[in-house]
Formats: structure tokens, sequence, C-alpha cells
């Protein structure tokens, strides 16, 4: 590793491995623990576990691929974040607070939605699934803008990887419980000589996952409300779009000025392999003749653990070694699960060899995830919490999602070993740009940028 990511280190003496695995252990890590849980079940529900429901029905990959489109609401949610970071709710936002407010909204949205995706059949018409599909997307994302502003207002900066661990850590259980737990609930549902496919059993399966978002809306209700910011009053309407809409985004440029470029090179193509792999990951264990149970088995139990070493690994190696370092790791361990993937299409159908390779992508991500978020956490200023980590998280998946809406064409016309070795390789030049990115921290550590002190 080069000296610009060595120097994090110095700059930022290693806590004990005592300190940084107790940090877990914190009501704000708890907490997090829980909101995490509720902000990651409905990503499965429209982008893995739906495109298994929509395969399983006969729906063709490249119609799949192109449905994943739905997740780029995830992708524009900078557009709406400045009134989720500046708007109050009526009659909520006295009552809650700003954050919790617009949690607590969101949620009950995406509650609805998922009700509604559970009690349409896609056999008979797609439409309003993709309809019940948007809203719930629409919602999701909303609900991440208020979680990651409350997230950063709750810690200082160097506990924010700490958080961004309990987090990824609730958001992969939640993955896990709407992946390989619908799956379960689905398989159990179904009735003996009643067909391949049975939209009954997976009406089920998602009402329960709607039932499951009450874990987030329980928390929120318990939870306080971070200390909030308070920003001059607008004179006039100009103003106010000018500090809502225009300010958090103009503050970042002002203070990274042209290193901004690397920044948001990077955070645009960190995640791609993970996110261009996962769309085909489910239509891939059906063409392989993996049944719902087998894939809910080995995502369930050895998805859960590697998930939780991932996540703990992650953070605490951050925390002890700086997140640049385990960017780098992480980056490297993403790219290299991909080529798994493409062993295990032409190994076969085998059981053991699915474990091996989903326990070890589970623990790539858990990694890389963990690290991810607290580098994006740290670039903010809490001022503008919301708007900026929003404009980061929309970045993070906005090309990624775009390409995987090609994923099925490119897998009907290349196949599925050819699709997860070129997935790979998209992961190569992350780890130039987490180097550029090191430099770029290297440079600015000795002089604290203005919004240093403001910034969590």
């Amino acid at each position: 590793m080069t000296d610009s990511i060595s120097n994090e280190t110095a700059a930022n003496p290693p806590r004990s491995w005592r300190e940084a695995w107790l940090v877990y252990l914190r009501p704000e890590s708890l907490r997090m623990l829980a909101l995490g849980f509720a902000a990651g079940l409905p990503l499965m529900l429209l982008l893995g576990t739906l495109s298994f429901r929509l395969r399983e029905a006969g729906i063709d990959r490249s119609t799949i691929g192109h449905l994943s489109w739905v997740g780029l609401a995830y992708g524009f949610k900078w557009a709406w974040a400045p009134f989720v970071d500046r708007v109050p709710l009526p009659g909520l936002t006295r009552m809650l607070g700003r954050r919790r407010s617009w949690l607590l909204l969101a949620q009950l949205v995406v509650m609805c939605g998922l009700a509604g995706m559970a009690l349409v059949n896609p056999r008979d018409a797609l439409q309003p699934l993709v309809i019940w599909a948007l809203v719930t997307a629409f919602a999701s994302a909303t609900q991440d803008i208020a979680l990651d502003a409350y997230r950063i207002e709750s810690a200082p900066t160097k506990e924010q990887a700490a958080l961004a661990a309990s987090y990824q850590t609730g958001y992969r259980l939640a993955m896990i419980w709407s992946g390989a737990g619908v799956l379960w609930l689905a398989a159990r549902a179904e009735l003996t000589g009643a067909g391949s496919y049975q939209n009954s059993a997976w009406q089920l399966a998602y009402l329960v996952m709607a039932a499951s978002m009450l874990v987030g809306v329980i928390t929120v209700l318990l939870s306080p409300e971070p200390a909030r910011v308070e920003l001059p009053p607008a004179r006039s309407a100009g103003e106010w779009v000018r500090s809502a809409l225009l300010e958090p985004f103009a503050d970042f440029f002002r203070r990274y000025k042209w290193h901004a470029a690397v920044i948001l090179g990077l955070i645009a193509v960190y995640r791609i392999s993970d996110v261009v792999m996962g769309i085909m990951a489910n239509p891939f264990y059906v063409d392989m003749g993996y049944s719902k149970d087998e894939v809910a088995t080995v995502t369930k139990i050895y998805g859960v653990v590697m998930t939780l070493v991932g996540a703990f690994v992650g953070g605490s190696l951050s925390m002890r070694f700086g997140v640049m370092r385990v960017l780098m790791l992480g980056a490297i361990l993403s790219a290299f699960t991909n080529l798994l993937f493409a062993w295990l299409a032409g190994y076969g159908h085998s059981v053991p060899a699915l474990i091996a390779v989903v326990s070890a992508d589970n623990l790539a991500s858990g990694i890389a995830s963990a690290a991810f978020v607290g580098y994006l956490s740290s670039l903010t200023n809490i001022s503008y919490s919301a708007s900026q980590y929003a404009l980061f998280s929309s970045l993070m998946l906005l090309l990624p999602k775009f390409v995987a809406g090609f994923s099925g064409d490119y897998v009907n016309a290349h196949g599925y070993a050819h699709f997860f070795t070129s997935t790979a390789v998209l992961g190569l030049p992350v780890l130039l740009l987490v180097w550029a990115a090191g430099h770029v921290k290297k440079s600015r550590e000795p002089a604290a940028h203005p919004a240093a002190t403001a910034e969590g």
C-alpha cells in the first residue's frame, strides 16, 4: 500500500482491539443495527428476490434485467434529498423531530408498497407490479436519505466506521431475511402438485416481509432525535432554493476543489462489480437447478455468518488501520469473488460449491461495504448531511444500476461464465481510483479544511 494510505494511520493512531470491538455494544450502534435492518429489507425484494420470483414465473432474463432499472430510484435520491433535509412534515416533525419523522413516513410507505407487490401476480400483468415496486423504491430511497443523515449526526467522524459496520450488519441481515427468508417462506407455503410457480406462496412471503418493517418503525419511535444543526433562516424564496438545493453540493466542491473529481469517480464505480453481478445471481441459481430451499439454506446459514464477520471485520480494521487500506482490500476481494461465480457456472449444480462461493462473496461484500460507508460518511459536512450523503450514495448506484439493466441481454448473448468474468474486470479501475483517493486524503491531512469541525 502506498505512503498516502499509510499516512492515514499516522494521523489517526489506532485504537486497541478491545476498544475497537466494544464500540459495537454502545446504544447508538445497536440502534443502527435495527435501523439498518429496516433499510436493507426492501432492496432484495425489489432487485434480488423479485428476480427469482419473476424467473420462476417464466419471465425472460432480458425483461428481468430491464426491470432492475426500478432501482435507479436510489440513484436519483439526491434530487429530493434537500427537501428531506429541510422541509418539516406537518404534525410528525413537531412530535418526532426532523430525522425521525421522515424515517417513519418512509417506512410506512415501504410497508404499503411491499403489500401491493404481494397481491399482484406477475403472470397476469407486470405493470401493476412495476408500479408498486416503484412506490417501494422511492420510499426506500427516502428512508435511506433520512437514515444516513441520522447516522452521521449521531456520532463523531472517528466512530462513523463502527456505526457503518453496525448499519451494514443490520442491512445485510435484512437482505438475507428478504432473500433466503422469503424463499424459505414461499417454499413452506407451496402446495404439493400445484405447479412450479404458486403466486399464493409468494403473496404470503411478501406480506411477512411488509410486516418485518415494524422493526424499523418501533426503533424510530423509541430512538432519540440527534441534536439539530440550526441553519440561518432564508430571507426569500430564492435564498431558500440556493441554501437548500445548491449550497450542499457547492460546499462539497469548495472543500475538495479539483480533488472532488477523483472522489466522485471512486464513488461512482466502487460497487460496480457487486451491483452488476447481483442482478443475475438469482436467475443464475434458478437456471442452475437450485431449489428455493437450497438457495435459502445456503444464504441463510453461511451468508449470515460471513456477512456478520465481513461487516464487523471491515469496521474494526477501518478503525484500527484506516479506511483507505480496507477500501483497497474490499475492492480486490469483490472482483475476485465474481470470478468464483464464473467458476461455479462451469462446475455445475453443487451445494458445497455454492456454499463456498456465497460465503466468500458475503465476506468480501461485508468488508467492502463497511469501509465504503465509513469513507462516504467522512466526506460530509454535518450541516448538509442528508443532501451530501444522498449525492454520494446516489452516485454510488447510478452507473452500476444502469449497466446492470443490460445484464440479462449480456447473459443471453454470452452465457453466465463470461458475464461473471466481465463483472470482475469492471472492478479493476477501482483499484487505481482507491490509490488516487489515498493521495487526495494525504494532501488534505496536514491542514484541516474549513468545515472540518462540522463534519460527521
